[in-house]
């Protein structure tokens, strides 16, 4: 009989269990009394038992016998390892993750919020999602495999939402998926991409992840210098230009009418795509949003991406990916090889929820409520911190973009607001180059008015 065999494996599997269960230094029975047992020749005992001792399970002492071995805990068993080769296979790291991964990170009990990027629980429609993912639950073939692009269902639904033909719609698992599905579908590693300073620093992320080089092109206050646009193409030789038309994160600003068809005639002189992130078009908050550059685009040149998540709930990971031609193949293949689509009970609950009546009541009811809030959080940096007060309050988004006295270190501030149970972001990790000033993203989306005046009040007390 070979080592392997089905003799072997049960025996092993027998014995791993019993050592499972019985204290470590348990001495195990004799050989002999294990053939007995299991009905085996000396060599299956002698091989299973030797498969325990090389896992770890078992430990033998010349002269005494074997015994069931000591368990190391996780703790000990991190102490005891060494995983400093890893540091050598796998060089360096393509993208550093930190200021993503702060973005995400739960609040502990009793800290003040002021840096999330999704509206807070109470405004989010959780009635509305429980009764959808129900009614997705008992849908036949709800746990089936859904097409790879979607469910025409819910394509046409997220089309509708900004105009766009439901046979260009790719599903997609939330903005940030499509961000980095759209930054390696649509360059190849080692190209430059241009994007605005500041812009959303997880676009950053996704397009370093995909070995791409962001270069800066400037904002004002009517979004991108679409004036700089031709030099930009021509001295960096991009193909890409990333760009937040409406209610641009961190900075709020809505991209000027005028800069629409400049921004659209320097991609197509330069033969190049234009991703435009529609991240808020749902957060509209003094008037509706503007249409997105897609509606101006002829010849497939902008790429449109959206998302669901802002304005419904952070794990409802369901968006839109708009584009046509080989770029529209180009990204469906890359998602395809990702995961082989959307998980179809997600999908299926987006579609209960985007066809239900509770549907645009919720988006009034956040959208009057976020207003509130941004006036409320205004209202207290103009009482008690008015150096931080935007010039202009942002249209729409979930965020008021304050610069800071020059003498101010933006990074050191967030640490110590850290330290005093105050969450506030730095404006360092949305620019690609110098920043001209000191910024703090403040998010006016996850607290209340209560909330917001105890954080503003706060951060008084730690600003010079």
């Amino acid at each position: 009989m070979v080592d392997g065999s089905s003799s072997t494996a049960r025996v092993a599997a027998d014995l791993r269990n019993r050592a499972a269960a019985t204290q470590p230094g348990t001495r195990l029975p004799s050989s002999r009394a294990l053939m007995a047992q299991f009905g085996v020749g000396p060599g299956t005992v002698a091989r299973a038992v030797g498969r325990l001792i090389a896992e770890g399970v078992l430990v033998t002492e010349p002269g005494r016998g074997t015994f069931v071995a000591h368990r190391l805990s996780s703790a000990s068993r991190q102490a005891h390892s060494d995983t400093d080769w890893q540091t050598v296979a796998l060089g360096e790291a393509p993208v550093d993750g930190r200021d993503v991964a702060a973005l995400n990170q739960p609040a502990a009990p009793g800290v003040l919020v002021l840096s999330t990027g999704y509206p807070s629980a109470d405004l989010q429609p959780l009635a509305a999602l429980t009764a959808a993912a129900v009614r997705a639950a008992r849908r036949p073939g709800g746990w089936a495999l859904a097409p790879a692009a979607g469910l025409p269902e819910l394509r046409s639904l997220l089309a509708a939402a900004v105009g766009a033909d439901p046979g260009d719609v790719l599903v997609i698992p939330g903005g940030q998926a499509g961000l980095s599905t759209a930054m390696r579908a649509l360059a190849p590693p080692g190209a430059p991409v241009l994007v605005e300073v500041p812009t959303y620093l997880g676009a950053l992320a996704a397009a370093r992840a995909a070995g791409l080089h962001p270069l800066p092109v400037p904002t004002d206050a009517g979004g991108l210098r679409a004036d700089l646009l031709p030099a930009a193409f021509a001295t960096t030789g991009a193909r890409l230009l990333y760009v937040q038309p409406t209610y641009a994160n961190p900075n709020g600003t809505v991209l000027e009418p005028e800069r629409r068809q400049q921004i659209l005639a320097a991609a197509r002189d330069a033969g190049a795509f234009v991703l435009e992130d529609d991240w808020a078009r749902y957060l509209a908050l003094d008037a509706p949003a503007p249409p997105p550059l897609l509606h101006d685009d002829v010849d497939g040149h902008v790429v449109h991406l959206s998302s669901m998540s802002k304005a419904a709930a952070p794990s409802l990971r369901i968006g839109a990916l708009v584009a046509r031609g080989p770029a529209a193949a180009r990204l469906a293949t890359v998602r395809l090889v990702d995961d082989f689509g959307v998980a179809r009970p997600l999908q299926e609950t987006a579609l209960q929820l985007l066809g239900a009546p509770a549907w645009p009541r919720h988006l009034n009811q956040l959208t009057t409520a976020l207003r509130r809030r941004r006036d409320h959080l205004s209202a207290e940096l103009y009482r008690h911190l008015p150096q931080l007060l935007p010039p202009v309050l942002p249209r729409g988004g979930l965020h008021l973009w304050s610069r800071l006295p020059p003498d101010v270190d933006d990074a050191e501030l967030t640490a110590r607001a850290r330290a005093h149970n105050l969450l506030i972001g730095a404006g360092r990790p949305y620019f690609v180059t110098e920043p001209p000033a000191p910024h703090l993203r403040l998010t006016y989306a996850g607290a209340n008015e209560e909330q917001l005046t105890a954080g503003v009040r706060r951060l008084r007390e730690l600003i010079p």
